[in-house]
């Protein structure tokens, strides 16, 4: 599993145009999803730091520890390494780099960094790197909000594990109905989704690679599903709950959301009232995402929807956000964010209706935005009566 040089080089080249435009000598990745968004590098996360160099002029640097150097060399990423002993050692991995960056005779005065190095990370390089300035850049993330074709092709196949995945869930529930057994508590639910994710993804490629994980599961029933970034509980689902089924997979770590809300049994009043809403938010929203548009507006009008029903009280958070190489990363469609939407990005339209003490309904999908439109790569069923699971 890996992306073709062809692409590597064209995310090179236009980093490469992108420091000439901002007047930086080279850009220093220090996290995981630039240095595998840059050159392919796809690494488990520890207190040994990596570090990709990439000078205006020249080939890519990456420093990573000794012990991954095999690793590295597997994904033959589209970068020269060199490696450092150990962490903390007596050889820093920061004065690796600024050996590695003066052997090259060409110094570096303005080094652009993405805005999420920590402030120890900054001391250490500032340290080593001397006179060089250190200057927080968009360069990358800039690049990343338009997704490349090699990489939407993974977004796509990621999309349909996500279908599946559901599907998965659903079916869990439904055998327990059908077999008289008591139903799955939450955390069985999680379990079984992410279990079956993350199947899918050994049994149908070869050498998968990751940034944070392959597949990702939050469950709410009940009264839980009311709280959006609540932890799946011990608590069985039950004849009458709200059920939302919040999953994310990522192929070659390129991400998708789906989420989808179930009823157990025959739907009351106020169940079909709030799925109303929340649907009609969901596809405002999804069709909002137009190119030219920006992440505000989309986003006010979107949540109006709720607000114009009177429900305005149990918002709980924006429509959505970017999505790519990390499940959540920019642009934020939210009022705060007037990024202008351009044919390529990648996003979620996930406006929630949460009630507490009774439920929450959110039916979220990862969107593109194309020259004739928005795309919904998540196709799994929406409607009430489609995702209502009869006893």
């Amino acid at each position: 599993m890996r992306l073709s040089s062809d692409y590597y080089a064209d995310v090179q080249s236009s980093l490469r145009d992108a420091l000439d435009q901002d007047g930086l000598d080279g850009f220093l990745a220090t996290s995981p999803s630039d240095v595998a968004y840059l050159a392919g590098f796809f690494y488990a996360v520890t207190e040994r730091p990596v570090y990709l160099w990439f000078p205006r002029d020249g080939r890519p640097l990456c420093v990573v520890p000794k012990l991954d150097e095999e690793y590295a060399a597997l994904q033959r990423i589209e970068a020269d390494v060199v490696t450092y002993a150990e962490f903390p050692g007596v050889d820093p991995a920061e004065a690796v780099l600024a050996r590695e960056i003066g052997r090259t005779g060409r110094p570096a005065a303005r080094i652009g960094i993405s805005g999420g190095l920590s402030l120890a990370g900054h001391r250490a390089l500032t340290e080593a790197l001397g006179t060089a300035g250190l200057r927080t850049s968009p360069v990358v993330s800039d690049l990343r909000l338009t997704k490349h074709p090699e990489e939407l092709a993974w977004h796509r196949q990621a999309a349909g594990i996500c279908d599946e995945m559901l599907a998965a869930g659903r079916a869990l529930i439904e055998d327990a109905l059908r077999a008289g057994r008591p139903l799955p508590s939450e955390g069985d639910l999680a379990r079984h989704v992410i279990g079956y994710g993350s199947d899918a993804m050994y049994q149908r490629y070869d050498h998968v690679i990751y940034t944070t994980k392959l597949a990702g599961g939050l469950v709410y029933a009940g009264p839980n599903s009311a709280n959006p970034h609540g932890l799946p509980s011990r608590r069985r689902l039950e004849i009458g709950d709200t059920v939302i089924l919040s999953l994310g997979a990522a192929v070659g770590s390129r991400f998708v959301e789906s989420e989808r809300t179930f009823v157990i049994g025959e739907p009351s009043a106020d169940q079909r009232r709030y799925f109303a809403v929340a649907a009609e938010a969901q596809e405002v929203g999804t069709e909002g995402l137009r190119a030219g548009r920006t992440c505000a507006e989309v986003n006010r009008e979107c949540l109006d929807v709720i607000r114009g029903h009177g429900l305005g009280e149990h918002i709980r958070h924006r429509q959505g956000h970017g999505i790519g190489v990390q499940q959540h990363e920019p642009p934020w469609v939210e009022d705060g964010d007037d990024t202008v939407l351009r044919a390529g990005m990648l996003l979620s339209s996930e406006p929630g209706v949460y009630v507490p003490g009774h439920g929450g309904y959110r039916i979220s999908d990862t969107v593109l935005v194309t020259d004739a439109g928005p795309e919904r790569l998540t196709s799994y069923p929406r409607g009430l009566e489609e995702n209502v699971i009869a006893p």
